[in-house]
């Protein structure tokens, strides 16, 4: 590792870039789908409503995007989540093909698979072993199946519609989902349609609805609704309609063809079956091939996401994991604008927000960055949520705001949009008591979550009243040193917002809040040598933890990382924190504990590459007059914790937080949310180009390296639109507001700058 290293000018690389004829053939859309990525792979538009692909069961094993590599087919279903933890959501609105007799068919029938599927952007292929060639194709809000039955078998040819069917959870946290009820009618001319009501999964919320409509583009020589009660076998219904309004019913319909090939199309709503029908002959209309289909999610995919990114690479390995990480990032959240069945709003609404605890720290600053038009939209949907729900989401799902696991962070993508200069159609007044609502006042704690049933966690800042009266929070309220942590960088977002707007004595009143998490530092506290942590306490005094094993749950007092991660957290107050820590020297030594193997007693680091609070860590160099360091360490990081294939991420995506966290690293750069400020590091790519939008660009030109990021990556020196550049960061006026040029040279160690 070298010791040093200096930014000086450079006159940048005038390279061109390239873009290559199909981008989709570099994703690949079984990345991550293992090792806990809970990858969606199947077809998809960006920020699509359906996202169709199979469900495998196998027991004791949660689906949480419906994939597995192993198990049996329960269905081919059109909604599901992208790349989530917690437990699974949605896997509603299922066929499944079959053949011959199915004397039950809604006794939860599964089906093995004859080989591995195999898929591409737009499209899904599985095998199943009674001889069925499944293809999957979507639009934003409908879908294409077809089916291909075994040539010359005299086998009856059925495809199943399970109204009632959902994907399960094995975690035994009672966050399974259930199918309360519905209806389902199949017309003279064969189409169906109808509706399923749900309810709970991850973020416990109560019944919800999902209206269908769907047409086979084959006439079946038969079809028969079902309705099953309890353990009883399903009973035929010979008039065409069946409904269901308790838990323990399940509907469905068996149709019957006498071709090989059979082609259904299927449109979804959350508003009514008619605006289902309307959904799927719109965007799939009748006559409408599955190849074109599939070519159409291609092209959209290419033009709406891929080619935002442009650059000279040639090493494919690197091309899939940046195509590959564009990709999913752009799956959810789910554009469900004028299908909000909660309230009438001429604004724009978006859902599957999963969530942004996970989100805030890059993810939606590059969601900014690649899509500043949909992100407008996003930040006026959580605002119009506000307005009808009455707080703003952490996580939003099924209609439904939670679980929010921290902080109220919506205030940090609120702040981040503000500060970068996001203005349209946004209502930055009522944007600004959203974040005030937030800040002041304490949510209901109805509905009571059994895992933290001390306050909500539904939405707003459960732990506010302590967060109020003593600057801190003691431990009668669960999660209570990383809510404390979060609930000042919320506050810090909401100064600079308040600042902003001119409210001089709301932004002092919360900067001075954003300082709470002080109130947790205890200098006391030890650790591998260090001393100083943020610790529980009450009213008496610090308590005594274990620094290297104190993460936790809901009901502890860490939430999902220890106490060396959230000492980092509040970066929006760097400069006093390097002085509680004991100086630059210490914080160095401090990080490089981080990532030495061994260092807490046991093979690996303190840092997790799987974890959210621990993102920002690498970077954190540059506040001491390191950049080469965190140079080393992110690019360590990048190059190990990620690959190519169904293992390449290091833990669950988390909606796409890993792979943003990947291409940032990419690119050479990291946003500090809330701030205007990009930390430099150093780039991959001899040359990569970004498209800002309105015909903006940022160019970003490396010379000195390997061109991949893997030798000679320490800067060496930089210029920002042509001018020598001697700052460890730039802002978001210097490249990105009206676009720019940054130029790096890479190579050896030199000294560094050490500027803030």
């Amino acid at each position: 590792m070298p010791s040093s290293n200096m930014f000086t000018g450079l006159a940048f690389l005038a390279a061109g870039t390239t873009l290559a004829t199909d981008l989709t053939q570099h994703v690949d859309v079984f990345h991550g789908t293992q090792n806990g990525g809970n990858d969606f792979p199947g077809a998809a538009r960006p920020f699509g409503m359906v996202k169709l692909g199979p469900d495998l069961l196998l027991p004791g094993t949660d689906a949480y995007a419906g994939y597995l590599s192993d198990g049996e087919f329960s269905g081919f279903s059109l909604m599901h989540e992208q790349g989530t933890g917690g437990a699974p959501k949605y896997g509603t609105l299922s066929q499944l093909p079959l053949t011959g007799h199915v004397d039950d068919p809604l006794s939860n029938i599964t089906v093995p698979r004859a080989k591995a599927d195999s898929g591409s952007v737009g499209y899904y292929q599985a095998h199943t072993s009674e001889g069925v060639e499944v293809e999957l194709s979507a639009s934003a809000r409908a879908g294409i199946y077809r089916y291909t039955f075994p040539h010359g078998s005299d086998e009856l040819k059925n495809v199943l519609v399970d109204v009632s069917h959902v994907l399960p959870s094995f975690r035994g946290q009672g966050l399974g989902q259930r199918y309360e009820g519905g209806n389902l009618s199949v017309f003279a001319d064969g189409h169906y349609e109808g509706h399923g009501i749900y309810n709970n999964g991850w973020n416990e919320a109560p019944n919800w609805a999902i209206f269908f409509c769907g047409y086979f583009e084959f006439n079946a020589t038969s079809n028969k609704t079902f309705v099953a009660v309890g353990a009883d076998p399903s009973v035929e219904q010979a008039d065409g309609f069946v409904t269901s309004n308790a838990e323990t019913k399940r509907i469905g319909a068996l149709f019957t063809f006498n071709t090989e090939e059979v082609l259904s199309r299927v449109g979804v709503s959350w508003i009514s079956s008619e605006q289902a029908c309307r959904n799927v002959n719109k965007e799939i209309p009748p006559g409408t091939t599955f190849a074109a289909v599939v070519d159409e999610a291609k092209a959209e995919w290419s033009d709406k996401v891929l080619s935002k990114i442009q650059t000279t690479s040639t090493n494919e390995k690197s091309l899939s994991l940046l195509y590959t990480s564009l990709y999913f990032m752009h799956l959810i959240p789910t554009n469900q604008t004028g299908e909000n069945p909660g309230w009438h709003s001429a604004e724009p609404y978006y859902q599957d927000i999963f969530t942004f605890w996970d989100l805030f720290r890059c993810s939606t600053a590059l969601m900014h960055v690649l899509q500043p038009a949909a992100y407008e939209e996003q930040i006026r949907s959580l605002v119009d949520i506000w307005r009808h729900d009455g707080y703003l989401p952490d996580a939003r799902s099924s209609d439904y705001n939670g679980r929010t696991q921290g902080g109220s962070n919506a205030d940090n993508i609120l702040a981040d949009a503000y500060v970068k200069g996001v203005r349209g159609a946004v209502n930055w007044e009522d944007a600004y008591q959203a974040m005030v609502k937030d800040a002041e006042v304490v949510p209901s704690n109805i509905p009571v979550d059994h895992m933290a049933p001390d306050s909500s966690t539904h939405e707003g800042r459960g732990a506010l009243p302590d967060w109020l009266e003593l600057g801190y929070i003691t431990p009668k309220f669960s999660r209570a040193v990383s809510r404390a942590v979060e609930y000042a960088a919320n506050d810090f977002g909401l100064s600079q917002v308040a600042a902003g707007l001119g409210k001089e004595t709301d932004a002092a009143k919360y900067l001075n809040r954003s300082r709470n998490w002080r109130n947790h530092w205890n200098p006391k506290q030890s650790s591998l040598g260090f001393t100083g942590f943020v610790v529980p306490r009450n009213t008496t005094g610090f308590m005594e933890t274990d620094p290297l094993g104190d993460s936790g749950y809901w009901g502890d007092p860490y939430y999902e990382a220890n106490s060396w991660a959230y000492s980092w957290a509040d970066v929006h107050d760097m400069k006093h924190l390097v002085k509680l820590m004991g100086g630059s020297e210490t914080v160095v030594r401090r990080l490089d504990t981080m990532f030495t193997e061994g260092a807490k007693g046991s093979p690996g680091t303190i840092f997790d590459a799987t974890n959210e609070p621990m993102f920002n860590i690498p970077y954190l160099y540059n506040y001491v007059g390191h950049p080469e360091l965190s140079v080393c360490q992110s690019r360590q990081v990048a190059k190990h914790a990620y690959s190519t294939g169904p293992k390449g991420l290091p833990g669950n995506s988390d909606a796409g937080a890993m792979q943003t966290w990947l291409l940032w690293n990419m690119m050479g750069l990291y946003p500090v949310t809330g701030q205007t400020t990009f930390l430099i590091h150093s780039p991959w790519f001899e040359s990569m180009t970004i498209a800002l939008g309105g015909g903006k660009q940022l160019t970003i030109h490396a010379t000195g390296g390997d061109g991949n990021g893997d030798e000679n990556i320490y800067v060496q020196g930089v210029t920002v639109n042509g001018k020598a550049w001697t700052k460890s960061w730039l802002t978001w006026e210097d490249v990105f507001a009206e676009g720019g040029v940054v130029g790096v040279s890479a190579g050896g160690p030199a000294d560094p700058v050490g500027n803030w």
